[in-house]
Formats: structure tokens, sequence, C-alpha cells
């Protein structure tokens, strides 16, 4: 009996000390992390990647969060790559490597027969076949052809079966309202990924490039990261795919997929195509009328509500803050309104918790405009509703960019960004905050705005958004409800 009664015990002491291990959290070699001596903790999994990078192999560890565990693609490797998720203390600190034969490429030693042997006889068998299908082609009409006339650089078959009849747009509102409403399903969006043809650039930046490409006759937008830049492509996906996202002033994504081409991997993320580009771009090569300036500022106010708000419930949304927001990362769709794009840096926060999710990222956003307490570090990274002040705070300078581009009585003015008056053309930090936070200095709004109720109703609410205290500014919401206010006078007008 007592025996029985000593096992009992030992086997409850065990199973409160195997408890005790599994709260704890894992701790894990992070390269990423100097502040916290190169270790980082988390409740997911330790991770390790190691890529071929223009003939050399490139090794990254770090923790992964229990959200970035359910994306597939993060711990699963690829002929050029090769990624590692473990779950005991330090279990990324072993040395990985690539599939053998990847490290280094041999050489071919062919002598010059077999080398003329080997390009001969594809040459053959290609012309055979290509002589074969035209004849076939002839003898029946191009029966086929005839009954469904596609662009000859787009995969048939993946068209068919991925998109049978559809738009693009048709089958990601069927995908999403049936589903989750974060996306399409990950075998889909490498289905769509991989037949997508790349036509031209049309766009660079710090993390890449952005391509112009086609996928069954439709553009999309193709923004390709740079292999060290992983983590940027998988942040910026995750916040896509966030539950209740899409909205028709954000961006929509499409696809996110990793491209293997046996020297280094490519990074993409596939969008909605909008051909005028950005609103930097649109308002350097055109002036906007009172209506146009209504028609930009308040989609701008709505997709950034829609962001910002918080949707309770089980398909519910958490509240995100962008955190970069800029005339460069908004986009001018055909009908003139306006989508927010590029949310690489953008912040979660869960309200059940109280946390925010911000990305292990070394980039930060762009000093031209970054909020005055950011400039000063007294921000308080704690507090979630600090990044949504700060978003408040850059919308101020778009909408100043857009009024500015305003044409009222045939008088307007060039484009300029924010403060082009006071800083060079790419400022420092510590030129921003001496003109923002010691001299107090704002972009001039002119007299003659006064002139005109819409313009005169954006420079208050520029002003308002421009507050030195945070919480005193304005909410995205309540912009979005006062140039709402603009429309409905239009219309009674009219």
């Amino acid at each position: 009996m007592r025996r029985a009664l000593l096992s009992r015990l030992c086997a409850a002491a065990l199973a409160v000390a195997a408890c005790a291990s599994l709260c704890s959290g894992l701790i894990c070699i992070c390269h990423l992390c100097e502040r916290t001596n190169f270790t980082c903790e988390t409740e997911g999994a330790c991770w390790a990647s190691v890529m071929l990078t223009n003939g050399r192999q490139e090794v990254v560890k770090s923790c992964l969060s229990v959200g970035e565990l359910k994306a597939e693609v993060f711990c699963h490797g690829s002929r050029s790559i090769t990624r590692k998720c473990c779950y005991t203390d330090f279990c990324n600190n072993n040395t990985i490597h690539l599939p053998a034969g990847q490290g280094s490429p041999s050489k071919p030693k062919l002598t010059p027969v077999e080398l003329t042997v080997i390009i001969i006889i594809p040459v053959c068998v290609l012309s055979v076949v290509v002589l074969l299908t035209l004849y076939t082609c002839q003898g029946h009409h191009c029966r086929f052809r005839k009954k469904k006339k596609l662009n000859i650089e787009e995969p048939l078959s993946e068209c068919s079966l991925v998109n049978p009849g559809k738009t693009l747009k048709d089958l990601i509102f069927d995908m999403t309202t049936s589903g989750s409403g974060s996306g399409l399903p990950l075998l889909v969006q490498r289905t769509i990924a991989r037949t997508i043809v790349l036509q031209e650039i049309v766009g660079k930046g710090r993390f890449g490039e952005v391509w112009r490409g086609k996928w069954c006759g439709e553009d999309v937008a193709v923004k390709i990261f740079s292999s060290r830049d992983e983590r940027s492509w998988f942040r910026e996906a995750e916040i896509y795919q966030t539950i209740m996202l899409r909205h028709e002033n954000i961006l929509g994504f499409i696809a996110a997929d990793n491209k293997d081409n046996g020297t280094w991997t490519q990074l993409w993320l596939v969008s909605e195509y909008y051909e005028q580009g950005s609103l930097f771009d649109y308002l350097n090569s055109n002036t906007v009328t009172v209506d146009g300036m209504i028609k930009l500022t308040f989609s701008i106010a709505s997709g950034l509500a829609h962001l910002h708000m918080e949707i309770v419930g089980t398909q519910g949304k958490p509240a995100i803050a962008h955190r970069d927001l800029k005339s460069k990362n908004i986009l001018v769709k055909r009908n003139e309104t306006c989508a927010i794009a590029d949310l690489g840096l953008a912040v979660k926060h869960n309200s059940v918790l109280n946390t925010i999710d911000i990305p292990q990222n070394p980039r930060v956003g762009t000093k031209r405009y970054m909020a005055p307490e950011i400039l000063d570090d007294a921000m308080n990274i704690n507090i979630f509703e600090s990044f949504k002040r700060a978003d408040i705070y850059a919308l101020g300078l778009v909408y100043w960019e857009i009024s500015r581009r305003c044409s009222v009585g045939g008088i307007v003015e060039e484009y300029q960004l924010p403060y082009h008056d006071v800083v060079p053309s790419d400022p420092s930090i510590e030129d921003m905050k001496k003109v923002v936070c010691e001299q107090k200095l704002r972009p001039n709004i002119p007299n003659q705005w006064q002139s005109c109720e819409a313009l005169r109703v954006m420079g208050r609410i520029m002003r308002e958004c421009w507050y030195a205290n945070g919480a005193a500014r304005l909410t995205a919401l309540r912009i979005k409800k006062t140039i709402s206010q603009l429309c409905v006078q239009k219309d009674s007008k009219a």
C-alpha cells in the first residue's frame, strides 16, 4: 500500500515538472537579437534557415511565434533552401546544411564529343516535336484554338484548373466569403503564383522589385523580395491574410510563394495591379479637382479606418496600425480612389491578451513622415493607440500633398513632399527632429484655401492630425465622417 502511494506521488511530481517546463516557453538562438545576448523566448518553436544566395550559404536562426507556425511554408525547405523547426531549448544551435550537392555546384567535365551529342539530340527531338505539333494542329484546323483563344504565354491546364471561366476577383470573392475571409487557400496561391508570366518592372524599393505580371490574361502586381528579407516577406503575407482584412481601400492580396530557380530563392507577393501607380506618381503628373480631392482623401480615410478598427467575434479582425503610411505606399485605382499598400511594418493588437505583435524587423518607417513622439523617442510602444496616432500624423501629411495639387479657380501648386523647404531630400532623424520637435514647424497651409469650403475643411483636418500631443489627434473614423459630410454637401448642391 505504501509503495503504491509513493509511486503515485512520484508520477504527480513529474507531471508538475513537465507542465512547468512547458509553460516557461522555449529559449532559442536568435541572430537578430543583439539586445538579449542573441537569444529569444517563444511559445512556438525554434527556427533555423539556410539558403543559397549567389553560390554562398546564408544561415538565419530565430524564434517562431505560434501564429507563424501555422504557415506551412515557414518550416519546410526546397531545393536551394533548408528550414527546420524544433521544440526544445537551444535546439536550433545545431549546424544545418543544404541538401547534398546544392552548396557548391559542380562544373560539368564533358568531352567535345559528349557535349556535341548532348546539344544535337535535344535539338533534333525538339524539331520533330514541333513539326508533329504543327502537322496535328493544321490537320485538325486547330479546333481547340478556335474554341478558346488564350494568350500563348499562359499555361492552359493551370488556368482552367484554378480559374474555370472566372476572373481573379470572382475567385477571391468566392473563396474568401465562403471561408474565413483571410485569403485564398495555400495550394491555390501556389498554383496561381507559379503560372504567372512576368512582363515588365514597374518599381524598385529597399525590399526588392515590383513587376507587372500576367495570369490567364489578367494583370497582377508581383512584389519580389530578396532572399535576405525573408522575414519581411513572411510578415507582409501574414498581415494581408488577417481574417476580415479585405476592403476596397486596402490593396487586394492574391498569393504568396517562394520560387526556387536552383541558384537563389525568390520570395513573391502577388496582388491586384493598379496601372495608375502610387499616389506619389499620380500627384507628380496630375492635378485634381475639388471633387477628385474629396474622393482620394475619403478613400484613404476609409482604408485606414478599417485597418485601425477591431472587429470582435470568432471571425473578427484585430486592430492593425500601418507604421509606414506615405504617398508612395498608397496606390491609385482606375476609378480615382485609393488603396493602402505595403503592410510589411504593420503591427496587430490582441485585445484579449492586450499584447502588440511587433515584427522582428530592423527596418523603421520613413523619416519624413515620422510623428514627433517617434522622432524624440517619447512614444510608449506598450500602448497600441500610440501606433494609430502616429499613422494619423502621417495621414495629415499625405492630405497636404493631395490638397496642394487641387485646382481652384485655375490656381494650383507644384507637387512637393512634406517639409521640402526645410530639410534635405533624404533627411536624417536628427534633421526631422530639429524641424518637427524643436522648432515645432508643420507644412504651410496657404491662405487661399479659405476661399474654398472643401480646402478649408481639409486644412482644419490637417492641423488636428499634426498636434504634438498624439492623444489630441483625430481618429481615422472621425476623419472619414468629416470628409463624408463634404460628399453630402456636394451632392445636395448638385
